[in-house]
């Protein structure tokens, strides 16, 4: 069985920062593009950053400039950094992965992880 399990997310004020981690756990073949999501109250699911097996990295518009993604492909691992933390990045945070196992790929997500930002 194939799990997500983030970790990282908390309080902050305007202005700070916090890492978020995501790691990857089951039986698993490979890991294709992985990425962070986010999904506040009373608004749509959207993506915040993803990252390729490779590296190239994608990035939502209001993002930009101020998170940053990465990967461990040693540890089936993703992670976003949110520094110039804003009131309007406060979302429950998902991690995502494209995994390929035996026979075919399927997307995975985690549970969630509270990111608040008070101003």
């Amino acid at each position: 069985q194939v799990q997500l399990v983030e970790s990282g997310g908390g309080l902050v004020q305007a202005g700070g920062s916090l890492r978020l981690s995501c790691a990857v756990s089951g039986r698993i073949f490979s890991i294709n593009v992985m990425g962070w999501y986010r999904q506040a109250p009373g608004k749509q699911r959207e993506l915040v950053a993803s990252i390729t097996t490779g590296g190239s990295t994608n990035y939502a518009d209001s993002v930009k400039g101020r998170f940053t993604i990465s990967r461990d492909n040693t540890q089936n691992a993703v992670y976003l950094q949110m520094t110039s933390l804003k009131p309007e990045d406060t979302a429950v945070y998902y991690c995502s992965a494209n995994i390929r196992r035996l026979y075919s790929a399927s997307d995975y997500w985690g549970q969630g992880t509270q990111v608040t930002v008070s101003s």
